[in-house]
């Protein structure tokens, strides 16, 4: 199969970098992920896989932050402008823009599953003309959105396994499902998939990131550790206008309610059991500066290093906002709109991926495992696996980063594409050869 694979490679890698470049071209945020969803669809359909879109993929009411009908509608009428067929459109409105591949040998054998995430973050890209994407013209053609995470290539990544899988399943078995999930960023989508049942009966699941840590391209990851639970939270001030001149105190300020939450909820202590943080990232009041403001709109995250010293940050930080609220005289509303957990992963992998990359072109250096110290919602699916008694890893793909994540001038080197594919497909056949030799 080494040949198999080797000839896979130099038949393909150039179309996957054009993949990339048009996925990065046409970057949607979570939930508006239509003509994303319907190219990844199409080729899929191409390649003989029983595809599920819509409903079939995500549980509606268990996805978080979904963006307003507004916001969704706009995006699916971009979509259609694009060439997303309306019947498409129509299984994915609302916001049902996850997309599953599965592939059935009818050989007995393993469940094995991946998953990748394709959205991308409401960031304009720089102008700057040494930043790549400018330089070979294929920068964000969305203002205000761009792929600055590097979704755009994970989603390049999942193509190109299921074009192997396709191309080479007469020597297979088992049943393959790969899971293109929506709304990573914000904790948002994973939930909505695995209450769908793709992450049950699962034997052996895959998943990474580009990046994270700026390491070198062939730098492998094999197991990443210290996932940290989050809780994002949207949080509305109401009070009552009123002429800061002439009548101050008929007003009720919720500007001063936020400002002084936001004040607050940066001097909580952490918990003695473990990491904590908390993070403040919009705050949008006011319309006039003679004007008691009426209304203030904040977002802010908490995270733990366990679902524990998490929960503790929560609800320190509800007291805190519900508090402010109190002592200015205004309505405050919550709204609870990501989650993730904590997660690990399963270190036999380590062994199997050493194993298996052993014979690679592109492997540099197999690293046993690596702290993310950042939150993923790829967690509920690990957790779910590994509660049906199967086996999961997270694995990172080393790259040097031009900037850092969610920076808009964040940019990989694109030779990790061929060693992420590569890794994900040798580890596999590794595990069809471990399953047969247990059988």
């Amino acid at each position: 199969m080494t040949v198999e694979i080797n000839a896979f490679f130099e038949k393909y890698q150039g179309k996957w970098t054009s993949w990339r470049r048009q996925f990065h071209r046409s970057p949607e945020v979570g939930f508006c992920e239509y003509e994303t969803s319907y190219r990844i669809a199409v080729y899929l359909e191409s390649l003989g896989f029983e595809v599920f879109l819509g409903e079939d993929v995500m549980d509606r009411t268990e996805r978080l932050g979904v963006p307003s009908t507004a916001a969704l509608l706009a995006a699916e009428e971009r979509a259609h402008e694009a060439g997303v067929p309306q019947n498409v459109l129509e299984k994915m409105a609302g916001g049902m823009t996850g997309v599953v591949a599965r592939l059935k040998t009818n050989r007995p054998g393993s469940t094995y599953a991946y998953r990748f995430d394709i959205d991308a973050l409401p960031i304009q890209e720089t102008d700057d003309v040494l930043h790549t994407p400018n330089k070979e013209r294929f920068r964000s053609e969305l203002s205000g959105a761009m792929h600055a995470c590097g979704h755009d290539g994970h989603a390049t990544i999942g193509l190109a396994v299921a074009l192997f899988l396709a191309e080479h399943q007469e020597g297979l078995a088992g049943e393959y499902r790969l899971i293109f999930q929506p709304a990573e960023e914000g904790a948002r989508g994973a939930k909505a998939v695995v209450a769908k049942g793709w992450c049950d009966n699962v034997d052996y699941f895959m998943s990474g990131h580009i990046g994270i840590h700026d390491l070198q391209v062939g730098d492998i990851v094999a197991c990443t550790t210290n996932f940290l639970a989050t809780t994002k939270i949207d949080v509305t001030y109401s009070g009552v206008s009123a002429h800061a001149g002439l009548a101050p105190n008929e007003g009720r300020n919720a500007l001063l309610a936020a400002a002084h939450a936001v004040s607050a909820l940066h001097g909580l202590p952490p918990h003695q059991e473990g990491a904590t943080r908390l993070n403040v990232g919009t705050l949008q009041a006011g319309s006039g500066r003679n004007i008691i403001a009426d209304a203030a709109f904040l977002q802010m995250e908490t995270r733990g290093v366990s679902q524990k010293t998490n929960t503790y940050m929560r609800e320190r930080a509800i007291q805190t906002i519900k508090g402010m609220a109190d002592a200015h005289g205004v309505d405050v509303e919550l709204s609870i709109v990501g989650e993730g957990r904590e997660g690990s992963c399963d270190s036999c992998f380590i062994e199997w991926v050493s194993q298996a990359v052993q014979s690679s072109p592109f492997r540099q250096n197999v690293i046993d495992s690596m702290e993310i110290g950042a939150s993923e919602d790829v967690t509920y699916m690990i957790e779910r696996v590994q509660a049906h008694g199967g086996k999961a890893t997270y694995l990172l793909f080393g790259t040097p980063l031009a900037k850092g994540h969610h920076h808009p001038a964040f940019d990989w080197d694109e030779g990790v594409i061929p060693v992420a594919v590569d890794t994900i497909i040798r580890t596999t056949l590794h595990l069809n050869q471990f399953h047969e030799s247990l059988s």
